[in-house]
């Protein structure tokens, strides 16, 4: 490759839910920074060795085979920092943020899609990072959402077990694909708070935590989470939709109506079980308003 590889060699270990992935599709999950075109192009260069040998970007993987690559670093600018309001729940003090998650990532344990609300977990030195991070990939931590859904939710209350994947087609999408080997389990289980003339909220607790995992569950029962742009029919929705005014056109959200509104997981310090709550925005509030004012069902 024309670029300058890393000094150092990335070695990653398959796991028993990866058997049978692609090269290209394991390592693009695993490597979220590199594109699989780039990491194409790294395989294609001889970078990359399973259990010693190189091989294509097709190669299916076993349990316990040694993916050894080493990757070209990506010139890319440190995240610039923004004077934007923040409720700190809680906070353990350092002057510093943990840079176990890369220097795009300073402190971030876990990601919330773009447009989601709520509770976030931040690490201020590398030690509580690894050790959060242990808890999200050992399903240990307890996460609970809130959504605003459109449609109708015919169950109380149901658990979604449906394998989710890349989307066939357009890469910024995943889907639910039942066939693919690339696929990855996941579920989640959800119960219904009130139910409106169209519309509904719900309580989700995801019990994996696949890219855009909630999102693309509740679309695939029909149930698509309000003004999502990716997985439902509209981006926004005005105060005069609600109300079946047309003659109202201020918006009332222009986001995805997903809020993390619980997050329960060990302290990395004392071991004891904390709990964080995130009370609902105020975009949120203000459509849930109008859903029980002019949607309720009679």
């Amino acid at each position: 490759m024309s670029e300058n590889p890393s000094t150092e060699p990335i070695s990653l270990v398959v796991e028993a839910a990866e058997v049978g992935e692609r090269l290209d599709f394991f390592l693009a999950r695993r490597l979220p920074d590199y594109s699989r075109v780039h990491l194409r192009k790294v395989i294609n260069a001889a970078e990359v060795q399973v259990a010693g040998k190189r091989t294509k970007a097709s190669h299916r993987l076993r349990e316990g085979d040694q993916v050894t690559l080493r990757l070209p670093d990506l010139p890319r600018p440190a995240p610039q920092p923004e004077n934007i309001p923040l409720d700190v729940l809680y906070e353990f003090h350092f002057n510093e943020l943990s840079t176990a998650g890369g220097a795009a990532r300073p402190g971030i344990v876990h990601r919330l899609d773009r447009d989601t609300s709520g509770v976030m977990v931040v690490a201020r030195h590398d030690r509580a990072h690894l050790l959060l991070a242990e808890q999200f990939e050992q399903r240990s931590v307890e996460k609970e959402y809130f959504a605003i859904v459109v449609g109708r939710m015919d169950r109380d209350r149901d658990r979604i077990d449906a394998p989710i994947g890349f989307h066939p087609y357009q890469r910024e999408r995943m889907a639910v694909r039942r066939d693919d080997p690339e696929s990855r389990p996941a579920e989640s289980f959800y119960e219904v708070v009130e139910r409106f003339d169209g519309f509904a909220t719900a309580i989700v607790t995801p019990r994996t935590g696949r890219t855009h995992q909630i999102r693309v569950h509740l679309a695939s029962i029909g149930c698509p989470v309000l003004c999502d742009r990716l997985y439902g029919s509209r981006a926004t929705i005005a105060r005069g939709e609600l109300r079946r005014q047309q003659d109202d056109p201020e918006v009332l959200l222009a986001r995805q109506a997903l809020h993390a509104r619980r997050l329960c997981f060990d302290h990395p310090a004392t071991g004891e079980r904390m709990e964080f709550t995130a009370p609902l925005p105020e975009d949120l509030e203000r459509v849930l308003g109008e859903l029980r004012t002019w949607r309720r069902k009679t």
